[in-house]
């Protein structure tokens, strides 16, 4: 139920992730959509078929992984282990995010959601992405904001009705609409008005520069490198360990979840909205014609002027504009 974070040559060995196996069967789920065929999911991969493969790892997160992920069996929402997301910088741990990431839940409900397509046994499946829409509804959202909170945080073993919301306006939460895990129109208009903050030109900042009433703190050998209720760093420079990677994701922009913001725009607004979500991805030309030509950094600074840091040519950061920008063009 587990794939490699990355590879190494042969080396498979890191593991540390909660969202590779479950892109794994969404890049699945959409190929089947775009080639309205699914024949190829039985076809033998090794001594297994596709097929085989994602009803292996849905079960393993139910059962649990060898690697620590768990689901929990009264909400249907799944448990990540520290630095187990996409935010998953450490020493110093910058976002940890212990415990129940919205993201994680969306891409959780799209694979079971597929698995009930797909699955000739059907019912236990529908049943259960019953479950966890269900209980994001009731789990995430914030009753005190007009968005849904970024992560439950518990430990290892803790239910969910145990966890602690957090208040940090981050832009994960718009997985849930682009995976249908959130569907109610006056949720996802207030979701989107929210991560309107986060927007910079063609890239989303992982942080809004805003307090937040749950702490996050840093610290590193000792050394506190933050204010735990201000945690939004709007520069990605200086020292790795006690200045950019506590920035990484605590107020950097990031290229490749852009787009999501704009498929989210155009699922909530429908077609009369496309020309709207278009301006936007039209944002991603700029970033073409700066830096390295032709392609999409990885990260800009969440402040102005909005420099690029990081990696001057990401793969992820080009490949979802491209996805994004076809559906908005079909």
């Amino acid at each position: 139920g587990t794939l490699p974070n990355m590879l190494h040559g042969t080396r498979t060995s890191n593991r540390e992730t909660s969202d590779a196996p479950l892109w794994f069967v969404i890049a699945c789920k959409e190929l089947v959509e775009k080639e309205n065929n699914r024949s190829w999911l039985r076809e033998a991969c090794g001594q297994r078929t596709i097929q085989d493969i994602i009803s292996a790892i849905a079960n393993a997160y139910i059962n649990g992984t060898s690697n620590g992920i768990q689901m929990d069996a009264e909400t249907g929402l799944v448990y990540s282990p520290s630095h187990y997301t996409w935010m998953d910088t450490n020493h110093p741990a910058g976002t940890p995010r212990e415990g129940y990431p919205i993201e994680i839940q969306a891409l959780w409900y799209g694979t079971v959601r597929f698995l009930s397509t797909i699955d000739d046994n059907d019912g236990p499946w529908s049943h259960l992405a019953e479950k966890v829409q269900a209980s994001i509804g009731e789990y995430f959202r914030l009753e005190s904001e007009h968005y849904l909170s970024d992560c439950l945080h518990a430990g290892k073993g803790t239910p969910v009705r145990e966890a602690v919301a957090d208040d940090a306006l981050r832009p994960n939460q718009l997985l849930a609409i682009t995976m249908g895990a959130v569907v109610q129109p006056d949720m996802c208009r207030n979701l989107l008005e929210a991560c309107q903050e986060l927007l910079v030109p063609g890239a989303i900042r992982s942080l809004a520069d805003r307090p937040v009433h749950r702490p996050l703190e840093i610290i590193h050998e000792g050394q506190h490198l933050n204010d735990p209720y201000q945690p939004y760093r709007g520069r990605y420079e200086g020292d790795e360990d006690t200045a950019r990677k506590p920035a990484y994701h605590n107020g950097t922009a990031w290229t490749w979840l852009f787009p999501s913001f704009c498929e989210a725009w155009e699922i909530t607004f429908g077609s009369e909205a496309r020309q709207t979500a278009k301006a936007w991805m039209n944002s991603v030309t700029r970033l073409l014609e700066q830096g390295c030509i032709g392609h999409v950094p990885e990260i800009l600074d969440g402040d102005l002027p909005h420099s690029h840091r990081g990696c001057p040519a990401q793969a992820w950061g080009a490949s979802e504009a491209l996805r994004v920008w076809l559906k908005l063009n079909k």
